[in-house]
């Protein structure tokens, strides 16, 4: 028995889409492009169509009795096809856990960037696993990575949700923030509410008087 090769190098078979010339039944039962049925024909009469339309006929259900096709532009349905195939594909993402880890004594530099990475991974629709980890003797101050934890919640309530609370497992801590489904209503202050007014009592103006000068009579020297 000869040895394998090691590598193929033949072109791979492709599956030719069955149109026009490569439809081999005899009887057909035909749909125009305006969606007419032109009943059950044959073979030859339905490429005559096609042809006169400038259009391909195309096998479009071949388990029915008779076989069902349909004149169209296979060029246009083929790039229609493959458009719905991508847009379904984007929006069939599955959605990946993303992990955001850093120290209960992180600088404000760090955070920020922390604060970045999880904001991305919202907005592409994955889940985000904040995570504190303990060292030494840190395992003591739970406290302040859970006030960080929650501090990280706030900053990103706006793209996030929290899923899980912050919990302890083993030397960490850990909370779980998943993409926010409807847009975050802030409570706005009630304006509305009466304002207290402050009486101002204004003081008339002092008249004033005028200093005119006394004239002195004058004295009788005898």
């Amino acid at each position: 028995m000869p040895p394998r090769p090691r590598f193929d190098r033949r072109a791979p078979v492709r599956e030719l889409p069955n149109i026009n010339e490569r439809i081999n039944y005899p009887k057909l039962r035909v749909v125009d492009a305006d969606g007419t049925q032109l009943g059950v024909i044959s073979r030859e009469e339905a490429l005559d169509v096609s042809k006169d339309r400038e259009l391909d006929l195309v096998l479009v259900s071949e388990k029915a009795d008779p076989p069902v096709c349909r004149i169209m532009d296979y060029g246009k349905f083929k790039f229609e096809q493959e458009k719905k195939a991508k847009e379904a594909k984007k929006k069939s993402h599955q959605t990946e856990v993303k992990e955001v880890k850093m120290r209960y004594k992180i600088d404000q530099h760090d955070y920020a960037v922390r604060i970045g990475h999880a904001t991305r991974f919202l907005k592409a629709g994955d889940k985000v696993k904040c995570t504190v980890i303990f060292r030494g003797r840190e395992i003591q101050h739970t406290a302040l990575a859970e006030t960080l934890l929650r501090r990280m919640a706030t900053d990103l309530e706006e793209q996030a949700e929290v899923q899980q609370a912050p919990k302890r497992e083993g030397r960490n801590m850990i909370m779980f923030l998943t993409p926010r489904k409807s847009p975050l209503v802030k409570k706005e202050t009630d304006d509305s509410s009466p304002k207290k007014t402050i009486r101002t009592i204004t003081t008339p103006p002092r008249a004033s008087v005028s200093k005119t000068p006394i004239k002195q009579k004058p004295t009788n020297k005898n």
